[in-house]
């Protein structure tokens, strides 16, 4: 059998956020088609290359501080759009 590398999920900051730390989203089922990502205190500016892979999987990517990323997540779910959202405490 072989072995499985694992991923680390843990996110304390905005600087953990990786292409490996958001694999989970996109294995979801049915696929989201937007991920709100709440960077804490402040918008945080993410590497365009991970916002570019997540977009080339068909899933958009919102960056917002965490409280607008948990009201911009309610309205989506509100409207029925397969939303996910990945929340850093402020």
């Amino acid at each position: 059998p072989r072995s499985v590398p694992s991923v680390s999920l843990q996110v304390g900051s905005y600087m953990d956020i990786s292409h490996e730390s958001l694999s989970l989203f996109r294995l979801l089922a049915p696929q989201i088609e937007i991920l709100v990502l709440g960077t804490g205190d402040r918008v945080e500016r993410l590497h365009p290359a991970i916002l570019k892979q997540m977009r080339e999987c068909g899933i958009a990517v919102e960056v917002q501080d965490t409280p607008n990323a948990c009201a911009t997540f309610n309205f989506l779910t509100s409207e029925k759009r397969m939303a996910a959202a990945g929340l850093i405490p402020p």
